[in-house]
């Protein structure tokens, strides 16, 4: 047997053993590294393409704008991202860097194995306002009295989608929004995020901690 075909069929077998992750089955036993290799598996290649893809848009509007080019297609953002001005779409459609959407995609769906996760591919904890589209209940009640409901999506990739989205239309981050347009430190922008969480300022430090641990900027 030739040195190439030893190399090929090792390369081959080596791939054939590696595991399929589904979203929605999580082994009853696992270790912390089995869950987090199970979570990158599943979440990176999701946030890595919807980044490319919102980072291309933000690129091109920004040129579209300079450029006095495709209005209809900025009046239409502007309606959707709830803005007015050049400047306020720009804030809003900038992505800010996959490590921090990691890091609250951990937190939120406790590393993939979140019931939400796990039956809705909602990978950030987005609550749901209409009974019209596609949700969950949550198993606890708000203030022991009230139903949460959260959304249900098709695909990881359109949780986080609707995750960035969020985060470039909802009155709680106008700060947020304005930081990571001015810079692409991190640990600077997550700073902002206070806002995410009942738990405030606890759950930026959390970020941090989580981001630097793990090493998740190397994703970016």
């Amino acid at each position: 047997m030739s040195i190439l075909l030893s190399l090929t069929l090792f390369a081959f077998e080596a791939k054939k053993s590696e595991p399929k992750y589904i979203a929605s089955v999580v082994p009853k036993k696992m270790s912390v590294s089995a869950k987090k290799k199970r979570f990158y598996a599943l979440v990176v290649p999701a946030i890595n393409k919807v980044y490319k893809e919102l980072q291309e848009q933000f690129i091109t509007v920004s040129k579209d704008i300079k450029q006095g080019r495709n209005t209809k297609n900025i009046a239409e953002l502007k309606r959707i991202y709830k803005v007015k001005s050049d400047k306020e779409l720009l804030l809003a459609l900038k992505p800010h860097p996959p490590s921090i959407a990691l890091a609250q995609a951990a937190i939120e769906s406790s590393w993939g194995t979140s019931r939400f996760f796990t039956k809705a591919n909602n990978t950030f904890g987005i609550w749901s306002y209409s009974k019209n589209k596609p949700r969950i209940a949550a198993k606890e009640m708000r203030d022991g009295k009230k139903t949460i409901w959260l959304r249900k999506f098709n695909s990881i990739e359109d949780s986080i989608r609707a995750y960035y989205r969020m985060m470039g239309r909802a009155k709680a981050y106008k700060e947020f929004r304005k930081v990571r347009f001015e810079s692409d430190d991190v640990f600077k922008i997550i700073k902002k995020l206070n806002r995410y969480s009942e738990l405030k300022e606890k759950y930026t430090v959390e970020l941090a901690k989580i981001i630097r641990y793990n090493k998740l900027k190397k994703y970016d």
